[in-house]
C-alpha cells in the first residue's frame, strides 16, 4: 500500500493547516512517538484512506496505491462494558481475540495503543506475542505503543518495520511534527502533556521528583534532587542485548545509575564495550580540563549512547554538539562530530550498505570541544587496535593538530 500526501481527513488542505504524510507499507509497522504526536490521527486517516479506496471513491491523499484488503480491522480505545462484566483491559482482549483469530495475510491491521489497560511488565510480553503473531501472518498494518520496554524483548519476527513520529526542538522545548519518519521515539513528553493540560506545576515537580527517585536511586536523595534540577534520559545498553540503563546530568556531572548486572555475550555487544572503555581513556582528561578551565564540575563519567540499528537519537540530541564513531560494514569504523546528530544519522544511514548502521556517541558542551575530542579520537583510536577510515581527517587543518604526544589539541575551525 502506498499513500502518498494523506491528510487527517477532518482537516482542510486548502486551507494548510493539515500535515500531510507519505505512507508506504509491506509488513507491518511498530509505531512509537509522543503524547500528541499524532499516532492515532495517522491510525484513522490510514484506515478511513483504505475504506474510501477499496470502494472506489475519493482518498484523501495526492495519489494512492491501496490494495483490495478481505478486511480492515480498526482497534482504538477501549472502554470497561459493566452490562458484560468486563473491565477496558478485557475488552481490549476480547478485541485482540477477534483479530489475532480472523486476520490473514490480505488484512490490515491498525491497532493503537496497545495494552494500555494493564500492568506495564506483562502487558508488553503480551503485545509482543501479538506482534509477532501478526508479523507471522503477514497482514499490513501499525500496532503503536508506549511500551518502550517492547524492543527488549526477543521477539521473533522477520517484517516487523521500526517507525516513529517525529519531534523537533523550538525555544528550548521539545515538540512534535506530526511527521512519520523511520526510526524509535522512545520520548513520551508526558510531563510537558500533563503541565500543557492545566496540571499545577507543584504536581509536574512532584511527579519529575518521584520518577527520578524511582528510576535513578543512586546519589539522589529528598531535597538533593530539586536543587540541583537533575533530570532522567533513557539510552540503549552497550551490552548487546537490549537492557537500558539511566543516567543523571547535573551541572555537567555525569551519574550511571543502577542497571541489571548481565553478562554480555553478544561479540558486537563485546566490541561496543571495548570502544567504550577507548573513549573514555582518550577523552577523560581532556574534558576534566575542560570543565577545570571553565570553573565547573568535572564529569564524573563519560556517558557514552549506542543508537542500534534503525533507531533515531532522541530529541535531547538536538542542536547539541557531540562526537560520534560508527561502526561500519566492512569493520572498520568512523569518527565525527556534529550539532546535528540525526540529520547526519541519516545522511551516513543513506550511503549504500550503511542502512542499519549503529553509532556511539557522546554529547559535549559546544562545537570547539567536539572538534577537538574527535581530533583525538581520530589519531588515539587506532593506538587501542581500532582501525579507521578517516585517520587522515587526524592531520587535517580543520581537525587540529596531529601530535599524538601533547595533550593540547588545536581547535578546529
Amino acid at each position: 500500500m502506498k499513500l502518498v500526501g494523506l491528510s487527517p481527513y477532518w482537516f482542510d488542505v486548502v486551507e494548510g493547516n493539515a500535515v500531510q504524510n507519505t505512507i508506504e507499507m509491506e509488513s507491518l509497522f511498530l509505531l512509537t512517538g509522543p503524547n500528541g504526536g499524532g499516532k492515532s490521527s495517522l491510525l484513522r486517516s490510514i484506515c478511513a484512506a483504505a475504506l474510501l479506496g477499496i470502494c472506489g471513491f475519493m482518498v484523501p491523499a495526492e495519489s494512492a496505491l491501496i490494495p483490495h484488503f478481505d478486511s480492515i480491522m480498526l482497534h482504538m480505545k477501549s472502554f470497561d462494558s459493566p452490562a458484560d462484566g468486563k473491565s477496558s483491559f478485557q475488552v481490549e482482549m476480547s478485541e485482540m481475540r477477534s483479530i489475532v483469530n480472523r486476520v490473514t495475510e490480505r488484512s490490515l491491521v491498525l491497532i493503537d495503543e496497545i495494552c494500555r489497560g494493564t500492568e506495564t511488565a506483562k502487558g508488553t510480553c503480551i503485545a509482543g506475542s501479538i506482534i509477532e503473531a501478526l508479523d507471522k501472518v503477514g497482514c499490513l498494518g501499525i500496532v503503536s505503543t508506549h511500551l518502550h520496554g517492547i524492543f527488549n524483548l526477543p521477539l521473533d519476527t522477520k517484517n516487523i518495520v521500526y517507525k516513529a513520529m517525529g519531534t523537533v526542538s523550538a525555544e528550548g522545548r521539545t515538540v512534535p511534527t506530526w511527521k512519520l519518519i523511520s526510526g524509535i521515539c522512545r520520548e513520551s513528553l508526558a510531563f510537558e502533556t500533563a503541565k500543557n493540560e492545566g496540571i499545577s506545576e507543584a504536581i509536574i515537580q512532584r511527579a519529575e521528583d518521584l520518577y527520578l527517585s524511582n528510576y535513578a536511586k543512586e546519589g539522589i536523595s529528598g531535597k538533593e534532587t530539586t536543587d540541583l534540577n537533575f533530570f532522567v534520559s533513557y539510552h540503549p545498553s552497550l551490552n548487546g542485548n537490549g537492557t537500558g540503563k539511566f543516567n543523571l546530568k547535573s551541572n555537567g556531572v555525569m551519574i550511571k545509575a543502577d542497571q541489571p548486572k548481565t553478562e554480555t555475550t553478544s561479540k558486537t555487544g563485546v566490541l561496543w564495550k571495548k570502544l567504550e572503555g577507548a573513549i573514555t581513556a582518550i577523552c577523560q582528561k581532556k574534558l576534566i580540563e575542560f570543565h577545570k578551565d571553565k570553573n565547573t564540575l568535572k564529569p564524573a563519567e563519560i556517558q557514552c549512547v549506542l543508537i542500534d540499528t534503525r533507531e533515531n537519537p532522541p530529541p535531547s540530541t538536538i542542536g547539541a554538539s557531540s562526537v560520534y564513531v560508527i561502526l561500519r560494514p566492512d569493520g572498520k569504523f568512523y569518527v565525527g562530530q556534529t550539532d546535528d546528530l540525526e540529520g547526519r544519522v541519516h545522511s551516513h544511514r543513506l550511503k549504500e550498505g550503511m542502512r542499519d548502521a549503529a553509532f556511539l556517541y557522546l554529547m559535549v558542551p559546544g562545537k570547539s570541544l567536539a572538534c577537538q575530542l574527535e581530533t583525538l579520537l581520530i589519531n588515539r583510536l587506532p593506538d587501542h587496535g581500532f582501525q579507521l577510515t578517516n585517520v587522515a581527517d587526524g592531520k587535517h587543518r580543520n581537525f587540529g593538530t596531529a601530535n599524538l604526544l601533547s595533550d593540547n589539541v588545536t581547535v578546529c575551525s
